[in-house]
């Protein structure tokens, strides 16, 4: 896949690389859900070679990024993407 990065950001700030994928990243939490086998995702969603030794590294992450965004991270994805505004922290 284009523009894909080995591993997935990582942090507490959304960025351009996120809004890129989100996409992917919204493929990604399907197969998840579907209990789709993380080869097949690898490959069917993120076009990776399962046999490559860099490629669950890679899919790991990106789930992992997927999962944080649409969880811990919603509040950060939405000012990121100029959906919202910040929220105050107590």
């Amino acid at each position: 896949m284009a523009g894909l990065e080995a591993i997935a950001p990582t942090g507490e700030t959304v960025i351009d690389y996120d809004q890129r994928n989100l996409a992917l990243y919204a493929a990604l939490l399907e197969a998840h859900d579907a209990a789709v086998d993380w080869r097949t995702a690898a490959a069917d969603v993120m076009g990776l070679d399962p046999s490559d030794p860099a490629s669950e590294p890679c899919w790991r992450s990106h789930l992992k990024r997927a999962q944080w965004i649409v969880g811990e991270g919603m509040a950060a994805a939405l000012v990121g993407f100029g959906k919202g505004t910040p929220l105050a922290r107590s």
